[in-house]
């Protein structure tokens, strides 16, 4: 089960930088006037995107895996499956901006997104103190 909780903790480290680098991109394709540096940007939110899908997925087949192993216990891993439900869809959400900014439909601002790119980092500042300190 160690091999297992040592991948979890790596695909979900490495999903969560793409969670944390693809709304920063998002800030500056909202602030992008310039046709072709706006193409280059889409194109690295694009491919990211798509290479933050496996990792997501990963992720969770592996958190699963130390569910079954360990089960759920105490009200701690239902804050956290919580969060990761709430992570997943923004995750998903992630997906639908990129669509805006590919269609050139984006109607929100550099700042919007600024605050935006703070979601993944409170939540897994939770998640960690859930996972570490087990409240409750």
């Amino acid at each position: 089960m160690l091999w297992v909780k040592a991948l979890h903790i790596i695909f979900v480290t490495s999903w969560f930088a793409g969670l944390f680098y693809l709304p920063r991109i998002y800030v500056n394709l909202a602030m992008e006037t310039e046709t072709h540096a706006y193409a280059r940007l889409l194109l690295m939110a694009q491919k990211l995107y798509r290479f933050m899908q496996p990792l997501m997925l990963l992720a969770l087949v592996f958190g699963l895996w130390l569910w079954l192993g360990y089960g759920i216990t105490g009200g701690w891993m239902h804050a956290k499956l919580t969060l990761v439900i709430l992570l997943i869809g923004y995750h998903h959400y992630c997906g639908k901006l990129l669509k805006q900014f590919h269609a050139q439909q984006n109607k929100r601002s550099h700042v919007w997104f600024r605050w935006f790119n703070e979601v993944p980092v409170l939540i897994l500042f939770a998640v960690v103190i859930l996972v570490v300190v087990k409240p409750f």
